[in-house]
């Protein structure tokens, strides 16, 4: 088993990958449409995926990768491509050129669920916070090491919980402007 501080350092370590504070301009501007009651469900539901991502990964990811031969780091160059695309679409604040009437728009927003893909994964629990987790099992084989990684990953979705679900207060005081200013600078 690890000491205190190294399990310290892995949570300080995880909570700065994941940045909560920094998804929450996207979270915000990817549920504007839903209501009050939605979006603590959106909240709900995204906690849930990056709890069981996370856990997932920390109990199964060397096996999966290996049964499907893919290395870590190759892993992590796809996640990356992903997030520079995203980036790059903030950045540029750039909307589609197909044309669609008003209706039709409005119905493909409310049909597209925000929740799994892009906030849980990759946003939230992205490349770093999955390879970070997939390193803990390999450092002790004690059940009691195991146990307090899987709290420490418990309590950073406590923390991504209350993050978000006070977002549209964080919201509220840096305005619209702030918004997108913050999803340019997030991008």
């Amino acid at each position: 088993m690890l000491d205190l501080a190294e399990y310290f350092k892995t949570f300080i370590g995880l909570l700065a990958i994941v940045n909560p504070l920094g998804v929450t301009p996207m979270f915000i501007t990817m549920t504007s449409y839903e209501s009050h009651a939605e979006r603590l469900m959106t909240v709900k539901n995204v906690v849930i995926g990056v709890s069981m991502i996370l856990l997932a990964v920390f109990l199964f990811g060397d096996l999966v990768l290996s049964m499907f031969g893919i290395s870590i780091n190759s892993f992590q160059v796809g996640g990356g491509i992903r997030m520079l695309l995203m980036a790059i679409a903030m950045r540029q604040a750039h909307t589609s050129d197909l044309q669609q009437t008003d209706e039709e728009a409005t119905t493909s927003v409310k049909k597209t669920s925000v929740t799994i893909v892009p906030l849980a994964m990759p946003l939230l629990a992205g490349p770093g916070p999955i390879r970070a987790v997939m390193r803990q099992p390999h450092k002790s084989g004690l059940r009691l090491h195991y146990t307090t990684l899987v709290l420490i990953i418990v309590l950073l979705c406590t923390i991504i919980w209350a993050v978000l679900r006070i977002s549209p207060l964080i919201v509220k005081h840096i305005g619209p402007t702030g918004v997108n200013i913050s999803l340019r600078i997030t991008g």
